[in-house]
């Protein structure tokens, strides 16, 4: 089995994750992208001891971006949206 933090790699704190955390107990992180549903789950019931209720992963392709005359690409990656039993939250301040 892989080691925890190599499959969650931070928390992703923005407008609509932190209202989905105060209405549906669901915070976003962003992960591995080789990781599936299960190991995301598995890694976030032993990180911070709870309960996960179901996991969603989203694929984030790279945005473009310009500078000068050449153009490039953002790094893409994987987003699961994770979801806790009632009764259970994550302190991520």
């Amino acid at each position: 089995m892989r080691d925890p933090h190599t499959i969650i790699f931070e928390a992703l704190i923005t407008e609509k994750s932190t209202f989905q955390t105060e209405s549906q107990n669901a915070y976003v992180f962003k992960v591995a992208t080789d990781s599936n549903r299960i190991q995301v789950k598995d890694a976030i019931e032993e990180i911070f001891d709870v309960k996960v209720r179901k996991v969603n992963t989203i694929n984030q392709s790279g945005k473009r971006r310009r500078v000068g005359r050449s153009i490039g690409f953002t790094k893409k990656f994987k987003k699961a949206v994770v979801t806790l039993e009632p009764g259970y939250e994550i302190d991520l301040l």
